[in-house]
């Protein structure tokens, strides 16, 4: 097996609710060996399917959050109940959390409050956040400096943003993680990025069931299809799939803080 790790999957969605299982075993079969499923959609509710699914799949690991188009529901108690969940025993991470500027679901102050609650909560549980940014590079950046957030360690999800924004978040000692945007003929300057991106913080994702990756873009995503954002990325390095398989799984290990060896598959 490759040992591919989609950091960052949206398993719990409804557009596998007909063939989740079918879907797993190809995520096997493609060589994904782990898979992250993020507690952070339709307010609190992928929090508590996240983490059944983890418990159900040897492979699967989850987080806990609320995306930032529903900071609007955050209140003490939500925060108090995503404290609680924390400490689940296949939980990795906070989030995913951060600022969404692009969709305004949630008034841009609330959704201030909320990230910086988050991270607070996540330096309060020593757990690594995993940050949401779209058109909102500077105040994440600020807020992330002003919580001191390379005291927990993160990843900016996704990463697509400008080179300006990837410096940033490597001075603060993030990682940096690519989905199947890295395969879209438009993301040069995310391909840079890529190349540029020391390799020992450099992770792939889906995002699935959004975001599918060339020659699948515009179909529903799905973990198997990792694989292809692997290939981009060992083109831009100049290495083999395997050897940036390898790396990649190494490193997301190392970020969620998960053994170096052993571990289950899919």
């Amino acid at each position: 097996m490759l040992g591919l790790f989609d950091t960052h999957a949206h398993i719990d969605a409804s557009a596998f609710e007909a063939d989740r299982d079918e879907m797993m075993a190809r995520a096997s079969l493609a060589g994904v060996s782990h898979i992250v499923c993020i507690g952070a959609s339709d307010e609190m509710k992928a929090n508590y399917t996240s983490l059944a699914l983890a418990a159900k799949h040897p492979c699967v690991y989850a987080t806990v959050g609320v995306h930032p188009h529903d900071a609007r529901v955050v209140d003490a108690a939500c925060l108090e109940e995503i404290e609680r969940l924390s400490f689940g025993p296949k939980v990795v991470a906070i989030g995913e959390t951060g600022l969404d500027y692009h969709y305004d679901h949630s008034p841009r102050e609330k959704q201030r409050e909320v990230f910086r609650s988050f991270l607070q909560l996540a330096k309060r549980r020593s757990l690594p956040v995993v940050i949401h940014t779209r058109e909102a590079e500077e105040d994440t950046i600020q807020i992330m400096r002003e919580e001191r957030a390379q005291d927990i360690g993160g990843v900016m999800h996704c990463f697509s943003g400008t080179r300006g924004l990837a410096e940033a978040a490597l001075e603060l000692d993030f990682y940096l993680s690519f989905s199947g945007i890295l395969t879209f003929k438009t993301a040069e300057e995310i391909r840079e990025v890529a190349k540029a991106c020391p390799k020992d913080r450099a992770l792939v994702e889906t995002d699935c069931p959004y975001l599918a990756p060339l020659p699948f873009r515009g179909k529903r995503n799905e973990p198997a299809f990792v694989k292809h954002t692997a290939e981009k990325l060992a083109e831009l390095w100049g290495l083999s799939l395997e050897e940036t398989a390898r790396i990649t799984h190494e490193n997301a290990r190392r970020f969620f803080r998960l053994p170096l060896e052993g571990g289950g598959t899919a």
